[in-house]
């Protein structure tokens, strides 16, 4: 694009804001937020709530009503130029006689990347892209995750004490880290298509996964709940299938008599013969190909370690208590032994911050191209 004006960041700026308005519930749509401007002054704004109801583009035209004409529209992402459950917004944006569009990023859907941009132009309308897009992608990580790898962007969310310690020998961890942290990881519920754990955990806490914070705007989504159950040992009675909301369990074999009791308690079964519940990889391409974009892993240190060594986490998110558990507590993740100090796992930070009594350390991945 041609150099961005300070205007054009600013309002920029102020649509993202408000695609951020769809943080908890826009999903499995990405967040989009539209400001309308015209003669310097907004005239119309939107953003996309949730699936089915209308995007951020058909939210600020009707705002806005006839002032639109002749307005520039800033979109966080590219206008649709298809028709799915509501109409394309570059024909809205047409019709509407819009002047300008400067929309953040390309629509990673490969089916329809570019459509709608196209669209814009042979209409006579000034289009153009890349104004703020680090920062819009960045509101919409499983959304890009899932278009261009084929698979959810994966968070791995542990507490741990000082020593780096999860829970005792015996098993205990509730309550490690503090209210504000507990708090906290209610957000990362909310925002995630999917939160997944696995089965001796389930069993262990009788974990809900849930979002238990009412002031979250939600509006009636309520994220997929997966367990990892290779050898289907989870009970009728969990609380976790007491709670409202999609479940779903993988499994290596729904040949057991418990099967028909988990499918009367309202779970799906997914069955991946063999070692395919076991294999991480393997069931992040099933979730994408349900439409996760954003997966929040809360598991113990076997399952985390087996998402640390396929090397597909995409963030880690560490809540670390001021307190210590000893050498014979369970540690953070089950890794492999090494020899090279080489060969570890890399992390760099991206945030700390002090959340009540605790630390959130927000890491990602170094990425290396031999190990």
């Amino acid at each position: 694009m041609s150099e961005a004006t300070a205007e054009d960041f600013r309002y920029m700026a102020r649509a993202l804001t408000l695609a951020r308005e769809g943080l908890y519930s826009a999903d499995p749509n990405p967040r989009v937020g539209c400001v309308l401007v015209r003669d310097g002054a907004i005239v119309g704004e939107g953003f996309h709530a949730r699936p089915g109801e209308s995007h951020a583009e058909a939210n600020a035209l009707a705002a806005a009503g006839p002032a639109a004409r002749g307005a520039s529209a800033y979109v966080t992402l590219e206008p649709c130029n298809h028709t799915g459950r509501t109409p394309p917004c570059s024909e809205a944006l047409i019709a509407a006689g819009v002047a300008r569009v400067l929309y953040a990023t390309a629509d990673p859907n490969n089916a329809v990347a570019g459509g709608g941009a196209a669209r814009l132009a042979a209409a006579g309308i000034d289009t153009r892209s890349g104004c703020l897009a680090e920062e819009a992608r960045a509101l919409n990580p499983g959304f890009y995750s899932r278009f261009e790898r084929g698979r959810p962007w994966v968070r791995v969310k542990l507490a741990a004490s000082l020593d780096g310690r999860t829970a005792l020998a015996n098993g205990k961890s509730q309550w490690l880290s503090c209210d504000a942290a507990r708090a906290d990881v209610q957000r990362l519920r909310a925002r995630s298509s999917a939160v997944l754990t696995g089965a001796s955990t389930a069993r262990r806490d009788d974990a809900r996964l849930t979002v238990r914070d009412a002031s979250l705007e939600l509006r009636g989504r309520v994220p997929l709940r997966v367990v990892l159950d290779p050898r289907l040992t989870l009970e009728p009675g969990a609380r976790l299938l007491a709670e409202p909301g999609p479940v779903l369990i993988v499994t290596g074999t729904t040949a057991s008599p418990g099967a028909a009791a988990l499918r009367e308690r309202g779970a799906e079964l997914l069955e991946l013969p063999g070692e395919g519940c076991r294999d991480v990889a393997r069931v992040l391409d099933e979730l994408a190909r349900r439409g996760i974009n954003e997966l929040l892993v809360e598991a113990g240190a076997r399952l985390a370690g087996a998402f640390i060594q396929s090397g597909l986490v995409d963030e880690f998110i560490l809540y670390m208590a001021p307190n210590l558990l000893g050498h014979d507590a369970q540690p953070l993740a089950t890794l492999p032994m090494l020899d090279d100090l080489g060969d570890r796992w890399e992390f760099e930070f991206r945030d700390v911050r002090k959340v009540g009594a605790d630390l959130k350390l927000s890491l990602v991945p170094v990425r290396r191209e031999t190990r």
